[in-house]
């Protein structure tokens, strides 16, 4: 039988963030032909979601339609991918077609692990639990939030990888805010339940955040998990035992995350206990697979997720693919990412570093790991309005 397969020069599975905005650098450098393949009619600034969760943003401010952001000359393939051949550089999709290529670039994103917290899917079913990390459960974060007068709340910040995991902040602060200026935060008690022993691991930052939360009196939970949640319970697992906190009101538990399982079945993944895709993490390319590249939440980049950190991983992929055709020397990436964390309402720090922690502005002369008014409004409408117009037309 003939091979009926079609090729493309660039094939980049996932057309999210990641994807769409490689793809609009890679046509703007000059690559030639350029495909995505991405199964989602909708897209979304999924950054967002957090506003939405404080009653600041709608679902429908964050949503255009998929085909809007497409970038002139590439072609979309709106299809789902479900393996992989790295070694032949071929994909197969749920439709049973197959696409060859010359250079692969796996961005598909992350999977939510929702059999990691047993209870989690059904307490989202039931409604008493929700994220600002799940589109489907986003917009009911604010309403059961803003009418709650008393009672439990539980936020929980995700292990990593996970999209952005710091965020998971924002809804907790926004919250407490405004329970503060109702009068009510004194009948709210508050839990946090933190991976780590400290929100973010960095000095600086967890020191003002700390001070944050403190002033809201909020219950922190250290080095823990949600162990599992049953009825209106939610089971930690904390370093001293099992903590049960009973008669939760809402429950803001981000779920884990995982990669796609065909990035593990198809050899792509390293040691990484998720699946994350194995690649040299200042070059993005694949350990094994040279004609294989990877960025965003599903790479082993060794840093933490973010859209910031996508911005400069695609000023850094997209010439490397080229120069790697000329076997000329390939740029490296320094980990940069950054933790927008909102401490009130309309005031957010920014924190940005590299992978080693080393903070890297990029604004020097002024401090934006210290709460502003002006870098929440710069968060909240300047950035989304730079994604739509900038960042995915390979203009950022």
């Amino acid at each position: 039988m003939p091979d009926t397969a079609q090729h493309h020069d660039v094939l980049i599975v996932g057309g999210g963030n990641a994807g769409t905005s490689l793809a609009a650098r890679l046509l703007c450098d000059g690559a030639p032909d350029v495909a995505v393949i991405e199964s989602r009619q909708v897209h979304r600034y999924r950054p967002l979601l957090s506003y939405v969760g404080g009653g600041e943003a709608s679902m429908s401010s964050l949503s255009r339609p998929a085909d809007s952001v497409v970038p002139d000359g590439c072609t979309t393939l709106r299809d789902e991918v479900v393996s992989v051949d790295p070694a032949s550089r071929s994909v197969l999709t749920g439709s049973g077609r197959r696409f060859t290529c010359t250079t692969l670039v796996v961005c598909p994103g992350l999977d939510e692990d929702w059999d990691a917290t047993p209870g989690l899917g059904e307490a989202y079913d039931a409604g008493w639990a929700g994220s600002t990390f799940d589109d489907d459960t986003a917009a009911r974060v604010w309403p059961a939030l803003r009418g709650l007068r008393s009672g439990r709340v539980v936020f929980t910040v995700p292990p990593e990888p996970a999209p952005c995991g710091a965020t998971a902040l924002k809804p907790l602060f926004m919250a407490c805010d405004h329970w503060r200026r109702a009068e009510v935060l004194e009948d709210v008690e508050v839990h946090l339940v933190l991976p780590g022993a400290a929100p973010l691991g960095l000095d600086g930052p967890d020191a003002r955040i700390e001070e944050a939360l403190a002033s809201y009196d909020v219950r922190v939970h250290r080095g823990a998990a949600v162990a599992r949640l049953d009825g209106r319970s939610v089971t930690l697992a904390t370093p001293a035992g099992e903590e049960v906190v009973e008669d939760v009101a809402f429950a803001h538990v981000v779920p884990h995350y995982r990669a796609p399982r065909w990035v593990v079945e198809a050899g792509l993944a390293g040691a990484h206990p998720v699946g994350l895709v194995d690649v040299d993490p200042q070059t993005m390319r694949h350990r094994r697979f040279p004609d294989v590249w990877s960025l965003g939440d599903v790479a082993d980049l060794r840093t933490r997720p973010s859209g910031g950190a996508l911005r400069k991983q695609v000023a850094v992929l997209a010439p490397n693919i080229l120069a790697a055709r000329l076997d000329r020397p390939l740029e490296h990436y320094d980990g940069y990412t950054v933790m927008p964390i909102t401490t009130a309402r309309h005031r957010l720090m920014l924190v940005e570093v590299d992978r080693d922690g080393r903070p890297r502005p990029t604004v020097p002369f002024i401090d934006l790991s210290r709460p502003r008014a002006v870098t929440w409004w710069v968060d909240r409408y300047a950035l989304p309005q730079v994604y739509w117009r900038r960042i995915l037309r390979g203009r950022v």
